[in-house]
């Protein structure tokens, strides 16, 4: 016969009773913490953030970092004061009051997101407000420890750290799996000091100039590596939201325009190719236009009745270009252009592209003359800086590219012009510094050669506008074994009081260059060689500046 159980018997299976019972309630209490599904399908922990590698540049300087932050959900149900909550909540955190009020009021959703990535400052004031039902969940945010100066080029990530633009989005794959491996890096071709400079001086002469944008390149022509990229105006990439004036856009890789006069660097190019100039001293009748059709061609400056080949270049005639490349023809033009990738979208791995404009099957006489000194054309700064590179780094295609290449690489590829017809291009170049409209980029002891351009700007219905430009300098240096390329641009710039109101590409953008130039080539080791023996000095000429033609011509260079 079995014993009635004691009172401590029975105080042990109540016990045991309750134990279990507090163990059944917290498995329940886990499963409501980890699938019970916010608003919208998202979870209380949020979606599974990714790492991503750092991004560095070239010298292992840090440029991007994953950085541990929180994101903060809440219980509406613990609150006593919802709408208290909600207004002390939006400014600890900077959250939209109106959208976690409306939170906390919906029943159906037993958890609300509050604020992702909150910094340590907004999670102290969160914890200040002593409300109960917070809960802080571990995430990362993605940090650029040099704010704006890279910021279109190294693009941003989302709140799941998936990048959206620019490198970010480009190297994602890159990015992800070094993070994976535990390699910590992706280096990527920039310098931050170059960067830095190029930065600074594109900004301070859009600043000097009052244009509407501005932007700049730096690029080895040997290995391709873009050193420096900037596109202004720029923004704060750290921040989640834009400051008046502020812009996301990479003009330089993803707009197209029509360049104007740094074009004529192709005609002569071509000319070379083809024979068709006797030599750099044949002379050209300028006169006061050229016909072609019911079109005439005029220079937007004075130029004399006669210019020879080599100054044709330097002085920046629209009509000497003219002649020279119509003897080639415009099927000819259309395959050579083509033929330094001009005429497609230039693939990097930059998400931002842009597809050039230029006349199709209408390439006649006119278009041919047009597209020689850069009008009824466009194309992304980033494609003419390849295809002039291609010019004088011996005539080798290089395509650009954002990652490091190991010390001693030569990335040029297909032989696109000839050695030869290169060596007479770059001693052009030169000549147009020495004595031409680039002579503000005559830095002593670096050998510096460049074309200028001032390209009128396409306005609505296939006008240009009235007293609008787009100025511009390719440089190379140092330009008879040339490394590094340099190209600014600037968009609508004025006239000041120092440059006598003029505004053209040799009051604008080649001084921004040329101070480019002068503070980098010490840092990249170029020597600073004698100064080389000059031609006689000539009067210094004043740029030509872009050409009057019907307006039915420009329809091809729309800027977008």
């Amino acid at each position: 016969m079995m014993e009635a159980p004691t009172v401590f018997q029975r105080r042990i299976v109540i016990g045991a009773g309750v134990c279990v019972a507090a163990f059944v309630l917290v498995a329940i209490r886990l499963v409501d913490v980890t699938l019970i599904k916010v608003g919208g399908g998202e979870s209380v922990s949020g979606p599974a953030v990714i790492a991503r590698a750092d991004l560095t540049d070239r010298n292992g300087e840090l440029l991007a970092r994953d950085l541990p932050v929180k994101d903060l959900y809440a219980r509406p149900h613990e609150f006593w004061d919802k709408p208290q909550a909600a207004h002390d909540l939006a400014a600890a955190t900077g959250a939209d009051e109106d959208r976690l009020l409306a939170g906390f009021n919906n029943a159906r959703h037993p958890y609300v997101l509050i604020a992702r990535r909150i910094t340590p400052g907004a999670e102290a004031k969160v914890m200040h407000l002593g409300l109960p039902g917070l809960e802080f969940e571990p995430a990362s945010k993605r940090y650029y420890p040099d704010g704006r100066i890279a910021a279109q080029l190294l693009g941003v990530t989302d709140p799941d750290n998936n990048g959206v633009s620019g490198l970010e989005m480009g190297l994602q794959d890159r990015l992800r799996d070094a993070a994976a491996r535990g390699d910590g890096a992706v280096a990527t071709s920039i310098d931050s000091r170059v960067q830095y400079i190029l930065a600074h001086e594109v900004a301070e002469a859009r600043k000097t100039f009052s244009a509407h944008a501005a932007g700049g390149i730096v690029m080895d022509v040997k290995t391709g590596e873009i050193l420096a990229m900037t596109s202004q105006p720029d923004f704060d990439p750290n921040q989640r939201k834009l400051e008046d004036g502020d812009s996301t856009r990479n003009i330089i890789a993803q707009d197209v325009y029509e360049l104007g006069s740094i074009f004529k660097i192709f005609s002569f190019t071509l000319a070379f190719e083809d024979h068709t100039l006797k030599s750099l001293d044949e002379v050209f009748k300028i006169g006061q236009g050229l016909q072609i059709g019911k079109y005439t061609i005029h220079e937007a400056e004075r130029m004399p009745a006669t210019l020879a080949a080599r100054d044709i270049l330097a002085q920046s005639s629209n009509i000497g270009t003219s002649q020279i490349a119509l003897r080639s023809g415009g099927a000819r033009q259309r395959e050579f252009l083509s033929s330094l990738g001009l005429l497609k979208p230039l693939k990097t791995v930059l998400p931002e592209t842009a597809r050039p404009l230029y006349p199709g099957a209408n390439w006649g006489m006119i278009e041919t003359a047009t597209v020689s000194f850069g009008h009824g054309i466009s194309v992304s700064p980033l494609s003419f800086v390849a295809a002039a590179a291609s010019v004088i780094n011996g005539g080798r295609q290089i395509t650009p590219t954002f990652i490091r290449q190991p010390a001693g690489t030569d990335n040029r590829s297909v032989q696109v012009i000839k050695p030869e017809t290169s060596a007479q291009m770059r001693d052009l170049l030169r000549y147009v510094v020495t004595n031409g409209t680039g002579r503000k980029a005559d830095i002593p002891g670096y050998d510096v050669g460049g074309k200028t351009g001032s390209a009128q700007v396409p306005g609505p219905n296939g006008h240009y506008l009235a007293h609008a430009l787009r100025t511009s300098f390719f440089a190379a240096f140092p330009v008879h074994n040339p490394r590094y390329v340099v190209f600014v641009l600037m968009d609508q710039p004025h006239g000041t009081k120092e440059t006598g109101g003029f505004a053209l590409a040799a009051y604008t953008a080649v001084p921004a260059a040329a101070h480019v130039i002068a503070r980098i080539a010490p840092l990249l080791g170029v020597p600073n060689a004698p100064e080389p023996a000059k031609e006689a000095a000539k009067p210094a000429p004043v740029e030509a500046g872009p050409t009057q033609v019907a307006p039915t011509q420009v329809a091809y260079g729309r800027s977008l």
